[in-house]
């Protein structure tokens, strides 16, 4: 399916879905078209990097704020849902009978996908068998994090249910992502499931390899997915009830490892916290807000919107 598709039909129509194998080549194309329409209003940032207990935590400082700010206040004004109807300059494709694939307007990183449900769902609610077969079928094509913040105390900014998903790497350099290099120990022991440099609550486990050389490697890996979201929030008594909001709390998950956090607060001194800032990766709005890291450090930066240890 081509990226011009009738999104009225792509919208409504679960049998419209990408084909295996091509959602990269249509996030690509997606992206350099809403560019050239003007969509697409990346976030222009200087990159620094802070390390800390091992961790080269990426801290982006932002240095283009008007548009967003004036398209957030136009938002709040009006009320309305941004994602139905999805925008059709940024709209992707159809994931699944459940979701679709949107751009973000303001990436901060390039090709940051939203994976929104096609009907309104609330964000605060458990997260369920549909939203773990969306994020597997894109996890199989393109390598990244997937993350999700539950809450506007979790860094969510909107109420309509939307998994986010964005390519490798994070930082500046090799690694996935800024904290692999302290997944080690977790990903070679599933008894362990707490990071060292983490002193909040947390909970962390690997994901079976295998499942992406499955038969059905979609089905097996989402099935795995769900399954260790489970088990982690038991062992955090997260309570995930259906038809009940949650407490807030992100969740990362890639191809090998799924970590969660209960959260209790977005923001430190200014400084707001979503899902990507416990995989290492921080954004502040000014040279105060990095100030502000670099004289805290970024790990008291994560402990004191994250849950304190009893």
């Amino acid at each position: 399916m081509r990226p011009m598709a009738v999104t009225s039909e792509l919208r409504t129509d679960p049998a419209l879905t990408f084909d295996p194998g091509t959602l990269w080549r249509l996030v690509r194309e997606r992206n350099r078209s809403a560019l050239a329409a003007g969509a697409l209003a990346p976030i222009q940032t200087d990159a620094h990097t802070l390390a800390e207990a091992g961790i080269p935590f990426s801290v982006r400082r932002l240095s283009t704020l008007r548009e967003k700010e004036l398209a957030r206040r136009a938002r709040d004004t009006s009320g309305g849902d941004p994602f139905l109807p999805p925008d059709p300059d940024l709209l992707v494709a159809g994931v699944s009978a459940s979701h679709l694939a949107v751009l973000n307007r303001f990436p901060v990183i390039p090709h940051h996908l939203l994976l929104v449900t096609r009907e309104l769902e609330d964000q605060e609610l458990p997260l369920c068998a549909a939203d773990f077969d969306a994020l597997a079928r894109c996890l199989a094509e393109v390598d990244g994090l997937g993350f999700y913040n539950s809450h506007p105390e979790a860094g969510a900014s909107q109420r309509h249910r939307h998994l986010q998903l964005v390519p490798f790497p994070l930082g500046e350099g090799p690694a996935p992502t800024p904290i692999e290099a302290t997944l080690g120990p977790i990903l070679q022991d599933p008894g362990r499931a707490s990071l060292p440099a983490y002193r909040f609550v947390h909970a962390a486990c690997p994901l079976p390899a295998s499942a992406w050389s499955a038969a059905e490697p979609v089905r097996r890996a989402a099935e795995a997915m769900a399954l260790a979201y489970r088990a982690l929030a038991a062992r955090l008594a997260l309570g995930l009830a259906a038809g009940r909001s949650t407490a807030p709390y992100n969740l990362l998950a890639t191809r090998r490892w799924m970590l969660l956090v209960p959260r209790r607060r977005e923001t430190f001194e200014g400084v707001s916290v979503n899902a990507l800032g416990f995989a290492g990766s921080l954004l502040v709005k000014d040279r105060e807000g990095l100030e502000t890291v670099r004289r805290h450090g970024p790990l008291a930066i994560l402990q004191a919107v994250a849950v304190e240890t009893g």
